[in-house]
């Protein structure tokens, strides 16, 4: 008997049911997975600051903001989540062979599926059948194209040889153009059924810095000011005393802005006390250099910082974004975060907790991976600028940009770099400012109801 390519359309389930069209598939598909990871258990926040978000949200205003809170948080879902992050489990001993992981298309492009295979003893006769979701499948022999596509294909032959053959010639056509989807195949053969992943994601061009040969083209120090002008001075003198041609970044929200002047200093005008973070972003923005360095603007450079020991740590850690130091010789300089997710309804709960170190960094055993760390940080310019700073968080913020890079930023602390600290001065109208008030608390625990679906915060 020879061998047989069969493209089917067939969209008969073993159990008898039918396949529904692609476009309903695929949302089938999306809505379970995001069930998925809904059916969680409820979690809780333990530690001695505990805030239940809830309580912190304008009673008059909670309902609506309830629902508007749940229809962003569907909207993430599908937007991050594909049927490439749901759960496959493979079955034991099965003769099928199948890529189980790295097959990645990408989309509205063709590729050859990698792996297939079936290991089998003598049969009369060989049939394995080939179905997807989104996509669809081809055939693509030497020196021929088969130009029918269907979502399942049937392969018999009496051959086993040539059913190993024509598994390595099935490619597989993305369909839907999504930066980051997925689709599942099923392979069966006899009462052996089998699924594994295909990834669909757009390649991306690399973004690369030239680092050059010094300090100076690798770095830039960022900091932020407000009517803070000797201490920024300070500072600066502070700077040239170990790094004489850095470029310095300054951006200043001050109400009466006075120009601070000098070689390799840049700063930018905001309007006034527009804040922490917006002042952040601005200054981050404007960076060129692969890296930068943030410092308080009334920090001081002593001999123990050296920018060139941070770099150090991240150019042998590539995977590495941002990486501390301490300030002041300060007890704890690095916290973690853990969070769960909850339940899909209530939302997650995110915990603080002071000077907790995962483990150390390889081959720097002063360092030692975290959750944060302190103002005083070595940052890669690309992967800050990522996640960014919330301009809403005006007053006290700083743990809140490594609560929104969690997941995305790999940190660490560094016992062995440090910088000083001012001796603080008396600067009532700063003080003003600077403390947060009972109304901005509540605006930033209402901020991480919505903001970032949590249920409860504890520090």
């Amino acid at each position: 008997m020879g061998s047989d390519w069969i493209l089917s359309d067939r969209r008969t389930r073993r159990d008898g049911s039918t396949h529904p069209n692609p476009e309903e598939m695929s949302n089938v598909q999306q809505t379970r997975d995001i069930d998925v990871r809904s059916r969680h258990s409820p979690c809780a926040c333990q530690g001695k600051a505990v805030y239940n978000l809830k309580d912190h949200v304008p009673k008059g205003q909670y309902d609506e903001i309830v629902k508007r809170r749940a229809a962003e948080y569907r909207k993430h879902q599908i937007r991050v989540n594909s049927s490439s992050n749901s759960l496959i489990l493979a079955p034991p001993n099965t003769p099928l062979q199948y890529p189980i992981q790295g097959f990645t298309v990408a989309p509205l492009q063709t590729m050859l599926i990698p792996g297939l295979a079936l290991h089998a003893g003598k049969r009369q006769n060989y049939k394995v059948t080939l179905s997807v979701f989104s996509g669809v499948l081809t055939r693509e022999g030497p020196g021929e194209v088969d130009k029918e596509v269907k979502k399942e294909i049937t392969l018999q032959s009496a051959s086993l040889s040539n059913i190993n053959v024509l598994l390595g010639q099935i490619a597989y056509t993305s369909t839907v153009y999504r930066m980051r989807a997925g689709d599942q195949a099923l392979i069966r053969f006899e009462h052996h059924e089998v699924r594994f992943p295909i990834r669909i994601q757009q390649p991306s061009v690399p973004v690369l810095y030239d680092t050059g040969n010094d300090i100076n083209s690798r770095v830039t120090i960022a900091t932020k000011t407000f009517l803070r002008y000797p201490e920024l001075n300070d500072l600066i003198s502070s700077i040239r005393n170990y790094y004489q041609e850095i470029k310095i970044i300054i951006a200043d929200d001050s109400l009466e802005p006075q120009k601070v002047t000098g070689p390799n200093i840049e700063q930018y005008f905001m309007p006034p006390a527009q804040g922490w973070f917006a002042s952040r972003n601005l200054a981050v923005s404007q960076v060129t250099t692969k890296y930068f360095l943030w410092v308080d603007d009334d920090f001081l450079f002593t001999d123990e910082t050296k920018i060139e020991s941070l770099v150090e740590v991240m150019e042998a850690t590539p995977e590495l974004d941002v990486v501390g130091g301490t300030v002041d010789g300060s007890s704890y300089p690095c916290f973690s975060l853990v969070y769960e997710e909850g339940d899909g309804q209530d939302g997650g709960c995110l915990s603080r907790h002071i000077g907790v170190r995962y483990q150390p960094v390889p081959a720097f055993p002063k360092c030692s991976f975290t959750g944060g760390v302190v103002n005083f940080f070595l940052a890669r310019t690309d992967a800050v600028l990522s996640v960014g700073f919330d301009p809403l968080l005006k007053r006290v913020a700083h743990s809140e940009f490594f609560m929104d890079g969690l997941g995305r930023l790999l940190v660490a602390s560094c016992s062995d770099v440090s910088i000083g600290h001012q001796p603080r001065k008396d600067n009532s109208k700063y003080s003003s400012f600077r403390k947060q008030t009972k109304n901005d608390e509540e605006e930033k625990l209402t901020r991480h109801f919505f903001k970032n679906y949590l249920k409860c915060v504890s520090y």
